[in-house]
């Protein structure tokens, strides 16, 4: 069972990073790639894991905390969801968002989530609103607030929508949201996914923090 890995960031794609471990690289599925720091910026990086066995694969899912790592364990005890359903519940709001979502039964936001529809957001409360243990302590107030801006971003409609209310849970402010939005807008077509547009935001964050 591997833990945790220490490394830099050799190479990041949409869905996964490359942990560079003392000369071995780890392909490391994660929500949000392009939000792990990069070693040149800061050093080592760390990545809390969880190693997956298929029949067809081993696959290593990381995460930037302890938290991320324990919610993504209890969101696979749901019935119908999977390790890329559990990401893609990650790369949709903070941990303590996602838990007072589900504490407070809130559907509407969790099936803003990708890949929970109305039913996986009833199970999920059902069988995590008892479980949440340690998640359950954060800030209640902050996590709140989380969920009324995303909340909020959404009542606009349309991807970029959702992406900005993904942004704004994962705990960027509205400023770096909107700048994000005024790289990324532009050069969309009208067809992409949420996700994909999220994805594309967090790539123009990221960039931008180079330039820095």
């Amino acid at each position: 069972m591997i833990d945790f890995l220490r490394g830099t960031v050799a190479h990041r794609e949409a869905d996964y990073v490359v942990l560079d471990v003392q000369g071995v690289g780890y392909r490391v599925f994660c929500a949000n790639p392009y939000a792990v720091a990069s070693g040149k910026d800061s050093g080592e990086v760390t990545m809390y894991i969880h190693y997956h066995v298929r029949e067809d694969a081993h696959l290593l899912f990381g995460f930037t905390s302890r938290e991320e790592q324990s919610l993504f364990r209890l969101l696979l005890d749901v019935n119908g969801i999977g390790p890329k359903v559990a990401i893609g519940v990650l790369a949709g709001g903070r941990p303590e968002v996602i838990a007072s979502a589900i504490r407070q039964e809130n559907l509407a936001f969790l099936t803003k989530l990708p890949g929970i529809g109305k039913k996986t957001a009833q199970r999920m409360v059902l069988d995590l609103k008892d479980k949440l243990g340690a998640l359950s302590s954060a800030d209640e107030s902050s996590a709140v607030h989380g969920i009324e801006v995303a909340a909020a971003a959404l009542a606009g409609g349309g991807a970029w929508a959702e992406a900005k209310a993904a942004l704004l849970a994962l705990g960027y402010t509205e400023a770096e949201a909107d700048r994000a939005g005024q790289i990324v807008k532009p050069k969309l077509k009208g067809d992409e996914t949420a996700d994909a547009v999220t994805k594309l935001a967090l790539q123009a964050l990221y960039q931008q923090s180079l330039m820095k």
